[in-house]
C-alpha cells in the first residue's frame, strides 16, 4: 500500500493515519469539518489536500450512523480501488449499503478493538491499535485484494487481524463493549445525586467500575443507535440475574433462617457466575489468564517514585507483569500494587524492603 485516504479525522481516523504515516504510507485527510482535517494534518497525521487519483485503500472512519452514506459517496467518486470502515458495528451499514444498490465487491467492513474515553484528533496516536484485536468481515463475493489491502492496513498499524461474521461480530461487541459501557454510566449515575460524605469514600473499586463512563455521550447514541437490538438482549439477561440477586439480598434481611440460607446461595452463584466469566477474559499478550500475585508498596506522590520502584524490581531480575495504583484519600501518597510471577514475591519483597520501601502485608 502507497497511498491511502481517510475519511473521517477523528480519534480513530486520525490514529490510523498516523501509523500508516509513520510506516511510509501517503496519507490523505478528508473530513466534513475542514478544521478537524487541519489539526490532524498539523499532527503529521497527512495532509487535507486531495488525491490527484484514486488511492490504494480508503478508510471511512465517520460515526455509524453516517458509514452508509459516506461509503456510498466515497464509491460514487471512485476514490480507491479499495474501501473499508472502521465503525464499531458491522451488519447494519453493509444492509444499508446494499439497500442503496451500492457495489459492494470493493468493500469490507472492518473494526479496530482500540479506542479511548477520549475522542477527536487530538487524542490520537499511532500505537493506539498496536497488540490489540482488528476485526474484518469479508463477505461472499468480495473482492480478494480488499482483503489484502485490509489485512496490510492491519500489520502497518500492528494490531492483530480477526476474521468474523459481521452479524456475529455485533453481538459479541454488546457483550464485552457496548453493555459494559451502559453498565459503567448506570453506576456512576448513582454518585451524582450522593451525599458528599459518602462520595469521598470512593476507592480503586469504584474508579476501575466507572472509568468508561467519562466516554463521549454523543459518541455513544451513535454506537447504541446502531446496535440496539443486541445490546438490549444482553442487558435483558442481566436484568434477569439484577432481579434474583435483589431477591437474594432480601432473603439475607429475612428472621428466617431458611430464607438467609437460601439468600446466601444464590448471592454465592452470581459470585461464583463471576469468578468463572472473567477467568475467561484472555491475559497478557491475549494468552490464557495468568495467575499473579500482588505486592502492594506505599509510594510516595512525587516525581521519580514509579521509576526508582521499576528499577529495584529490575535489578533482581523481576518482571512486572501488570501495575495498579490505589491512591491515598486526603494523602500525597498511596499504594502500587506490582503483579508478578507467584515465584517472584519472596524476591522481590525482600530486595524492596532492603532498599527501604514499605510494603503492606
Amino acid at each position: 500500500m502507497r497511498t491511502a485516504l481517510v475519511i473521517g479525522t477523528g480519534l480513530i481516523g486520525t490514529s490510523a493515519a498516523l501509523a500508516l504515516g509513520a510506516r511510509g504510507v501517503q496519507v490523505y485527510l478528508e473530513d466534513h469539518d475542514q478544521a478537524q482535517a487541519l489539526t490532524a494534518a498539523a499532527l503529521g497525521a497527512g495532509t487535507a489536500e486531495q488525491p490527484t487519483g484514486p488511492v490504494d485503500l480508503a478508510v471511512v472512519a465517520v460515526p455509524p450512523a453516517h458509514v452508509a452514506a459516506a461509503l456510498a459517496d466515497a464509491i460514487r467518486r471512485g476514490v480507491a480501488r479499495g474501501y473499508i470502515d472502521v465503525a464499531s458495528v458491522k451488519g447494519g451499514p453493509r444492509r444499508e449499503l446494499e439497500a442503496m444498490g451500492c457495489d459492494l465487491s470493493a468493500y469490507l467492513g472492518t473494526h479496530p478493538m482500540a479506542g479511548k474515553e477520549r475522542s477527536g484528533p487530538l487524542a490520537a496516536t499511532a500505537d493506539l491499535f498496536e497488540g490489540r484485536p482488528w476485526v474484518l468481515t469479508p463477505a461472499p463475493g468480495g473482492d480478494t485484494e480488499v482483503l489484502n489491502l485490509a489485512l496490510e492496513l492491519v500489520a502497518l498499524c500492528r494490531a492483530v487481524p480477526v476474521v468474523m461474521d459481521a452479524d456475529a461480530h455485533d453481538r459479541a461487541v454488546a457483550l464485552v463493549s457496548h453493555t459494559p459501557q451502559l453498565l459503567s454510566s448506570l453506576v456512576a449515575a448513582r454518585l451524582k445525586g450522593a451525599d458528599e460524605t459518602a462520595v469521598r469514600l470512593c476507592g480503586q473499586g469504584i474508579r476501575d467500575v466507572t472509568r468508561i463512563a467519562a466516554s463521549d455521550p454523543a459518541m455513544w447514541i451513535d454506537i447504541l443507535s446502531a446496535n440496539p437490538g443486541p445490546v438490549a438482549d444482553v442487558l435483558a439477561e442481566i436484568a434477569t440475574d439484577l432481579d434474583e440477586t435483589v431477591r437474594s439480598l432480601r432473603a439475607l434481611e429475612s428472621a428466617d433462617e431458611e430464607k438467609r440460607g437460601g439468600g446466601a446461595t444464590g448471592i454465592e452463584d452470581v459470585l461464583r457466575r463471576g469468578n468463572a466469566g472473567r477467568e475467561r477474559v484472555p491475559g497478557k499478550h491475549g494468552a490464557a489468564p495468568a495467575a499473579y500475585e500482588i505486592v502492594a508498596v506505599y509510594i510516595g506522590d512525587q516525581p521519580g517514585e514509579l521509576a526508582r520502584i521499576f528499577a529495584d524490581a529490575g535489578r533482581v531480575g523481576v518482571n512486572i507483569e501488570d501495575v495498579r495504583i490505589e491512591h491515598a484519600t486526603g494523602q500525597q501518597a498511596g499504594f502500587i500494587q506490582l503483579m508478578v510471577e507467584p515465584k517472584a514475591v519472596p524476591v522481590l519483597t525482600a530486595e524492596l524492603r532492603e532498599r527501604g520501601w514499605s510494603i503492606r502485608q
